[in-house]
């Protein structure tokens, strides 16, 4: 097990144009850290509900946070060619995702919609939601995970336009500092025929209002 954490050591930090290498805490450091929040929200970390609390938190964060562990380009790596010459509009609406906000490491969740315009050949769909997960575990913000997802897209199919739509609810709203819950944040990004059509891009947000 600790050659495995120790082969998962390092990351590319997604958010330097440089590749900052960051190296991983062993997991006996994670479990440490944990006991010293608990201790810090002022409960006692060697009570009986909480003494498995730190492990039970470092596996979880492998979980969570597994997107930095995958590659979006891996998993847009297979292109279908042969469609038969179709080159219409390509969507899939409502991709329910849970991603935790940089700024506080609090939950944000919601859906994402993506289509695209087929250039070269398509993509399974499921490879689309998969995407969404892999930018999603990671510690983020919206509007950074709304272009990621739209670069892995470019990237991958070189399509002839990309439209990106994510709506989230963000906790750090909703469980502290305003206290709004039920407010939701709307990012997007479009490319190609869906920035310089207009159409085009109402077209898609009919499409995503279609499935609500």
């Amino acid at each position: 097990m600790d050659a495995v954490v120790k082969a998962l050591s390092a990351r590319v930090d997604a958010h330097d144009a440089g590749e900052k290498i960051v190296h991983r805490p062993t997991r006996e450091e994670a479990e440490a850290a944990v006991r010293t929040l608990i201790a810090y929200a002022g409960d006692d970390p060697d009570r009986e509900g909480l003494v498995e609390t730190p492990k039970r938190v470092a596996k979880a964060y492998r979980e969570l946070f597994g997107g930095y562990e995958e590659d979006a380009g891996t998993v847009l790596a297979k292109v279908f060619e042969d469609v038969e010459g179709y080159g219409d509009m390509v969507l899939v609406r409502d991709i329910p995702f849970h991603s935790h906000c940089e700024h506080h490491m609090v939950p944000f969740h919601g859906s994402a919609h993506i289509a695209y315009f087929p250039s070269k050949g398509v993509v399974g769909l499921s490879k689309l939601a998969r995407v969404v997960d892999v930018f999603a575990r990671r510690l983020q913000t919206q509007e950074t995970m709304t272009q990621q997802i739209a670069d892995a897209v470019e990237d991958a199919l070189q399509p002839r336009g990309i439209a990106v739509l994510i709506e989230a609810e963000h906790m750090c709203m909703s469980m502290r500092g305003v206290r709004k819950s039920g407010s939701s944040t709307v990012t997007t990004v479009f490319t190609g025929i869906f920035r310089e059509e207009p159409a085009e891009q109402a077209r898609f947000f009919t499409q995503v209002r279609l499935g609500k």
